[in-house]
């Protein structure tokens, strides 16, 4: 498991571009207003309990890791562990990936399922359920971003009408004009930003990342399933292979390559 510093570097960078350009200005604590915070902040988490069960949404914060936390093992390392795997099993026997080494908690539970001797279709079916399910709880964690996402202007936008109509109201007042007009402002100004700096990005990210789990999970499914079959462990590379890209692909084919003459 390792930090992702993509989306700390980019959530950071961002602020600070904000957070600078903001001090270049003639007053900085202008753009600080607790009404226009209440109203975008406690709106979006309102509106975000009203669309999803509160149990959901705290789950959700389990998923949220995934946008800073890359915990798969690289594919290569996968593909080449699961070769490793056929190749132990076509030498002694399917037995005796008991107690052999796994890395990755899928890919022990299909070995656990073919040392105890399940039909093949049961072992696909097994694991695919499983591979639902886990896609299901990630679109779920992007469909909250996402509709925070969209939340988040539209309350800002709603602060912007509460600020304009106590503006109007105060017309007679020119001292009160000024923070009638920042709520209006300052409240589209935070929608947007945690609208566009954060939730739609980590929304984008967990796409990403469930992206690639998923990769990592039929790369399994296909491996487990030519385990079974007692394919000759070549084959089962070039299958697993043919998930990657071409570059990765030759970079995993030279370490097999080196790993075999070290030998």
């Amino acid at each position: 498991m390792a930090m992702d510093l993509a989306t700390i570097i980019g959530i950071i960078t961002g602020l600070l571009c904000i957070v600078s350009a903001v001090f270049m200005g003639p007053a900085p604590i202008a753009f600080l207003n607790l009404p226009s915070v209440l109203i975008v902040i406690g709106g979006t988490i309102a509106t975000t309990f009203v669309r999803f069960p509160m149990s959901i949404v705290f789950s959700t914060m389990k998923v949220v890791r995934n946008a800073f936390v890359a915990k798969l093992s690289p594919v290569p390392k996968l593909i080449e562990e699961i070769v490793g795997l056929a190749e132990k099993s076509r030498r002694d026997s399917l037995l005796s990936l008991e107690n052999a080494p796994v890395s990755d908690s899928f890919l022990e539970k299909g070995v656990q399922l073919c040392v105890d001797g399940t039909e093949p279709e049961v072992v696909r079916s097994t694991l695919r359920t499983e591979l639902e399910a886990l896609i299901e709880r990630h679109k779920r964690g992007q469909r909250i971003f996402r509709g925070m996402g969209a939340s988040a202007p539209a309350f800002g936008m709603i602060g912007t009408l509460i600020g304009l109509v106590n503006m109007l109201v105060k017309m007679d007042d020119p001292s009160a004009i000024g923070p009638q007009m920042a709520v209006a402002l300052l409240t589209t100004f935070y929608g947007a930003l945690i609208a566009n700096l954060i939730c739609i990005p980590i929304a984008d990210k967990l796409a990403e990342r469930s992206a690639v789990e998923m990769q990592s999970k039929e790369i399994v499914i296909q491996g487990i399933m030519g385990i079974l079959a007692a394919n000759h462990p070549g084959i089962v590379r070039e299958r697993l292979l043919s998930f990657i890209e071409p570059r990765s692909r030759a970079q995993v084919i030279a370490q097999t390559s080196r790993q075999r003459k070290a030998a």
